[in-house]
C-alpha cells in the first residue's frame, strides 16, 4: 500500500431524460398549480423518463458521457459506485448492470444507498480508494428514477421530484492542494419515519395489502424535514468550513442538493453567501435525490462559475436522516 494521496475529481457526465413535465402538465392530473408549485419549492419543471426504463440506463448514459469528455474506455475503470434509491431490483445492484452495460471488464463495484445525500456519502467512499492507493480510476455514480416511486394523486410529494443522472471520475491529484479536502458526514436515524418508502423490504414485503396502502411510493412529512434540512444544511456547512479554517468569504461556490429553493436559500444565508455564489438548477430538474449534485456541477461547468482552483462546498441533507458535506479545491 503506498502513501495517502489526495483524490480530485477529473471528469464529468452527464443525463437527464429528454421528456420534460412541466407544472402545468401535473396540474392537469392533480390538484395544483404552477404559482403554488414554484412559490413552496422553486420548481418550473422536470425531466422524466419513459415508463419502464431504469436507473441503470441513466447511470449508463451519464457514464458514457464521462467517458467521451475525458477520451478514456470503460476498461480503464477499476470501481464504479453508484448511489440510489431506485434500483433496478434489490440485487443484483445497479452498479453490477451499469458495468455491464458500458463493458467495464476490469471493474468491481457495489450501490450506495443514503437518498439525496448519496451522492456525497458515495464520493467520500470512492476517495478512499484512491487515498490509500488502492485504485487510480474510481467512477462515482448518482442517479434515481424518483418518477418510478412517486405517488401522482399524492400532490405535496409528486410536484418535488425529476429523473437525471450524474457521474463522476476519481483520480489521484498532483497536488495536495488540488482535490477533495474533507467530509463531514452524519446521520439521524430518527427520523427516518418523516420520510421513507415503508413497503417493499423485508419489514413489509411486497404484497396485495402493501400495494393497495401505496406503501411502495415516497411517503413524507413534509414539516419536519423541511426544517431538519434547513438547520442541519447550514450546521454542517459551517461546521466542515471551520474545522478547514474557513469561513464563507472564502469559498467560491456552494453547491447544495436541490430539493427545495427556500432550503438552499436558508442554508447560504447563514454562511452569507451572495447569490453569485450559490448554484440553483432546481427549477428545470426538480430534485432527482442522488441526482442533484453531479448535475448542478455540470451547469456550473457550463456557466463558467466553476474553475481550477476554486474552493467548494456541496452539502445535502436526505431521508434516513443523512447529512452531508464535502469541501474541495476543483481541479479542471
Amino acid at each position: 500500500m503506498t502513501q495517502k494521496r489526495r483524490a480530485k475529481i477529473s471528469a464529468l457526465g452527464r443525463f437527464v431524460p429528454p421528456k420534460v413535465v412541466t407544472n402545468y402538465d401535473l396540474a392537469k392530473i392533480v390538484d395544483t398549480n404552477h404559482e403554488w408549485i414554484v412559490e413552496r419549492t422553486g420548481i418550473t419543471e422536470r425531466h422524466m423518463v419513459e415508463r419502464g426504463t431504469p436507473t441503470s440506463e441513466l447511470a449508463a448514459q451519464a457514464l458514457g458521457d464521462l467517458l467521451s469528455k475525458r477520451e478514456m474506455e470503460a476498461d480503464e475503470i477499476e470501481l464504479i459506485i453508484v448511489a440510489t434509491v431506485t434500483p433496478d431490483m434489490f440485487f443484483p445492484s445497479t452498479a453490477c448492470v451499469v458495468q455491464n452495460k458500458v463493458r467495464a471488464g476490469r471493474a468491481w463495484g457495489f450501490d450506495v444507498s443514503a437518498a439525496c445525500s448519496g451522492f456525497l456519502y458515495a464520493l467520500t467512499v470512492g476517495a478512499q480508494f484512491i487515498e490509500t492507493g488502492a485504485h487510480g480510476k474510481v467512477v462515482v455514480i448518482g442517479a434515481d428514477v424518483m418518477s418510478s416511486i412517486v405517488n401522482y394523486e399524492d400532490r405535496a410529494t409528486c410536484v418535488l421530484f425529476g429523473d437525471g443522472a450524474g457521474a463522476v471520475l476519481l483520480e489521484p491529484s498532483e497536488s495536495d492542494n488540488i482535490g477533495i479536502l474533507d467530509y463531514k458526514h452524519e446521520i439521524d436515524g430518527s427520523g427516518g419515519q418523516f420520510l421513507n418508502m415503508p413497503g417493499g423490504g423485508s419489514l413489509n414485503p411486497p404484497s396485495h395489502e402493501t400495494v393497495d396502502k401505496k406503501m411502495h411510493y415516497v411517503h413524507q412529512d413534509g414539516q419536519p424535514v423541511f426544517k431538519y434540512a434547513v438547520r442541519k444544511m447550514g450546521e454542517v456547512s459551517r461546521a466542515i468550513l471551520e474545522r478547514n479554517g474557513y469561513s464563507g468569504s472564502d469559498l467560491d461556490l456552494f453547491i447544495a442538493h436541490q430539493a427545495n429553493l427556500r432550503i438552499i436559500n436558508a442554508a447560504s444565508e447563514k454562511l452569507g453567501l451572495d447569490e453569485s455564489k450559490v448554484v440553483k438548477n432546481i427549477h428545470k430538474f426538480g430534485n432527482t435525490t442522488a441526482g442533484t449534485i453531479p448535475l448542478a456541477i455540470g451547469d456550473a461547468i457550463d456557466d463558467g462559475r466553476l474553475k481550477k482552483g476554486s474552493l467548494v462546498l456541496f452539502a445535502a441533507v436526505g431521508a434516513g436522516y443523512t447529512v452531508g458535506s464535502v469541501l474541495s479545491r476543483w481541479a479542471y
